[in-house]
Formats: C-alpha cells, structure tokens, sequence
C-alpha cells in the first residue's frame, strides 16, 4: 500500500488548438476527477458524451501517435495531455474533448504543464496506485529494431533512459535520460516532436498531418532540398512559405532546437504518456532503444500483464496480526509440539488460507538434520503445509476439535530451496475443487522472503476423531 495520496486538478484547465493528423480544430477541457478515476477522455461533440478511459486495452492505433477507442469514440493523439498529466503526477483527470483529437499545441506538453502546475493540485483521501518493479521485463521488436528494458530501481523512482539512431546524418545517435518523475516539467515537457522531411510527403498522402506545421514540429532535412522541392511538399501539406535555402541541410523550422538533444527527449515524453495507459505510476528504470508508439504501448501492455499477475499474488508479509494464534490452533488440530508446525494463521477465506512456521534453532529435528548443517526436512515442510489446510478444513465443521484429517494423496512435490534456522515459512494453499464427502484437494506453497521454497498437491479427508464422542 502506498503512503503517497492521490491528487487531482485544483480547478478545471481549457485549451483550444488544431489537431496534427486530423486538421480539425479543438477546445479541450480538463477537469478535476474524484479519487481512483483515473484519466478519462469524453467526446463531448458525439451523442451520449461517450467516455474514452486511458487504458492500454484500448489502443487501436499506433501510427505517429496514440489512439484510444471505447464505446464506439475514438481519441487521437493522447499521448501528450497523458505526459503532462502523468509528469505532473496528477492521478484523475477528466478530459473533455469537442473533436476527435487532441490540440498538438507547439508540439510539445509544455503548454498543457504550464498550466497545470498554475493550477495547482488537491490531495485525495485514496493511495497512490503504484507498481514497483522486482524483477528485468524485457521486450524487443525486431521487425521495427525497438528494445525495451525494465529493471528495479534501488531508489523507488520512475527512472527513464532512451537511444534513438535512425542512421541519419542530422539527428545521428542520441540519448536522454530522466532521473525521477519530477524532473518531467522542467526537463522533458517542452520537447517538441519531429518528423524528417523525407517523411512529409508520405505521411501527407496517407491522411496524416494535416494540422502538421514548422510551429509544432521540430523538420529535419537530411540533404540540400531545392527551392522547389519545398514548394511541392509545402503545396502538399497545404504550407505555402516552406523555406529552406538551397543547398543546405538541418532543422527546417524557423526556430532553433530547444535543447541539443530534443528528438531523444521527446521520446521520453511520449513513454511518460505511453506508459501512463498502465493506470499505476511505476517504480523501476525503464531502458528503451529506438521507441515508438507501437513499441511503447506493447511494452505497457506487457508491464500490465505482470502487473495483474502480481496482484493476483498472495500477501506473503508475515508482520501482519494473526487471525488465529497458536492457542486457537491447538484448539482445532490434534497435533502438538514438537509435531505442531504452524504458529499462526494470517488469513483464510472460502477458498485458500495462509499461515506461518517460524523456523528456529531450538527445533529438535535440527539436532539430526544435520549437524553443523541445520537444514529442515522437506518432509517436514509438507506436513507444515499440510497443518495449515487441515485448519482449514476443520474450519468448516462446527466442532473441529472432534474431527482431524488424513492424508490420502501427495502429488507434484517440489524443494527450490533450503530453510534454515531464522527464516519464516509463510504457507500459502488454494482449493483445487470444492470440498465433496469430506475430502480436501488443496495446492500448497511455502514461501521463505517472498521466494518459493516448496509446493505439493494434497487430497485430504476429513474424519471423526476416535476419542469424539
């Protein structure tokens, strides 16, 4: 659970602009959200005012920008409004739209970050959503040479690094880096986006750029263009004051690069708003070689995969308070030392339970397993699994204390690591079908720090006690 709150807008924020793909102009409202909202686009213009939520799921198109689609809408170009926001570190937004796509402003988020942060913030009574990485998430494309990296961060920081080579004598081999989230607005937000020249005409012809223009795009021409090559493209792309003096080579437009490294930035920006689609702000060092769209959004759908597989996990943090200590344990099972092997149980529904064994020195099995190498028999560790699904299973008689259980069946055992003197087992078993004329089939698992060290497969059967009355 994170200890950081959500926030949201103070106030709501409006801007209008043209769209870079569509041409079509916008006014764009966003709103403050109320807590676990997320971020959530509204075409006001269409019949029903239909929601768009920024969700990876949702993404139908990738080519030079990002596009969601739910409900029949679609939203073009989101990922910089994403960026700001994210950047930011503003958790819910609602973001109303009277056109399909969103303004490109100069090309950049720096309009919209700038305003935000004048803005101000609202704290909000919800943790934030976060997902911290403990393990490498790679993803690679090799048709389109993307690679991307996730690795943990010692820290607990949104770290991102990025190379981009397209082979071009203009914009050669660069890289950028962003050390925390927070330097999001003042390092990375007024990067512009960039197209080379060559691009133009292509992209033109295929219904994009239509909004495109020098003032929001950092043009790269990578030969001299002659005067009325820049005429033909500018007719195309209906830009008539192209200009760029013959025989020469560089940036077109009629202002400098902001900073050296602009296009490698830019591609920060568009992961920051990429990734932002996850719903949770992350912890981790993201490594990305050659970006795009495409690749962002697979590799935010990859991370979401991990994501739901952790939280499909048990909570394996033994430091919690029982729901049932040892007193009440030997209540309901016959065992008792040195044969007890659960100390407590820490959490149990209708269909798993999880409890704990801590593993001590003073255990008589270590006095002959082995000596001078105390490590606890794997037998051992499945007869303490199997204590804590026979508490479950009593669990659901009215009268446990004259019932036990026997095992009737072990399968799939497996040791991935030893236990030693001082580690805490925490048990963790699942029904694998529901319980039928008394008998019990549970998959268990023991975990020592959060990594497997034993699981089994074990049919069970519940019988009366021979001492019940």
């Amino acid at each position: 659970m994170s200890d950081i709150p959500q926030r949201t807008l103070s106030g709501a924020i409006t801007f209008q602009g043209i769209g870079l793909h569509t041409g079509e102009h916008c006014n764009m409202t966003v709103l403050p959200a109320p807590a676990d909202h997320g971020y959530r686009f509204v075409r006001m213009d269409l019949e029903g005012t239909p929601e768009v939520r920024a969700d990876v799921d949702l993404v139908v198109e990738t080519r030079r920008g990002t596009t969601l689609e739910e409900h029949g809408a679609r939203v073009y170009t989101t990922e910089h409004i994403l960026a700001a926001l994210h950047g930011c570190e503003v958790d819910n937004a609602r973001i109303e739209i009277d056109g399909p796509e969103i303004p490109i402003m100069d090309g950049s988020a720096r309009d919209f970050v700038e305003r935000i942060l004048a803005t101000g913030f609202t704290t909000q009574d919800a943790p934030r959503k976060f997902f911290t990485l403990t393990e490498n998430i790679s993803f690679e494309d090799k048709e389109k040479n993307v690679e991307m990296l996730a690795v943990p961060e010692p820290e607990g920081e949104f770290r991102l690094t990025v190379m981009v080579d397209y082979h071009s004598p203009i914009l050669g081999t660069q890289h950028a880096s962003m050390y925390k989230l927070s330097e999001f607005p003042d390092e990375i937000a007024h990067c512009r986006t960039f197209v080379f020249l060559k691009e133009v005409e292509a992209l033109a012809k295929s219904g994009l750029i239509k909004g495109g223009d020098v003032d929001n795009a950092v043009v790269l021409a990578e030969r001299p263009y002659t005067q009325q090559e820049l005429q033909d493209i500018g007719e195309l792309v209906g830009k008539a004051n192209l200009e760029l003096a013959s025989g020469t080579k560089g940036v077109l437009n009629t202002s400098p690069l902001r900073v050296d490294n602009e296009p490698a930035r830019h591609k920060l920006l568009d992961i920051v708003g990429d990734l932002a689609l996850t719903g949770v702000f992350i912890r981790g060092h993201i490594l990305a070689a050659r970006p795009g769209h495409a690749g962002n959004t697979s590799f935010a759908k990859l991370l979401r995969k991990h994501m739901k597989a952790a939280a499909s996990q048990p909570n394996l943090n033994p430091d919690r308070p029982s729901i049932l200590d040892i007193n009440d344990i030997t209540k309901m099972l016959p065992h008792r030392p040195p044969f007890l092997l659960v100390d407590r149980i820490l959490e149990m529904d209708e269909k798993s339970i999880i409890g704990v064994k801590n593993v001590t020195m003073n255990e008589p099995f270590f006095q002959g397993h082995f000596p001078g190498n105390p490590v606890m028999p794997g037998v051992l560790q499945v007869e303490a699994m199997a204590q804590c699904g026979g508490i479950f299973a009593l669990s659901s008689i009215d009268d446990p204390e004259n019932y036990t259980t026997y095992f009737m069946k072990i399968d799939n055992v497996r040791f991935k690591r030893k236990v030693l003197p001082g580690d805490t087992l925490v048990f963790h078993l699942e029904l694998l079908s529901p319980i039928r004329r008394g008998l019990v089939n549970m998959r268990g698992r023991g975990y020592v720090r959060g990594e497997l060290a034993s699981e089994a497969e074990m049919l069970a059967q519940i019988a009366k006690s021979p001492t019940a009355p």
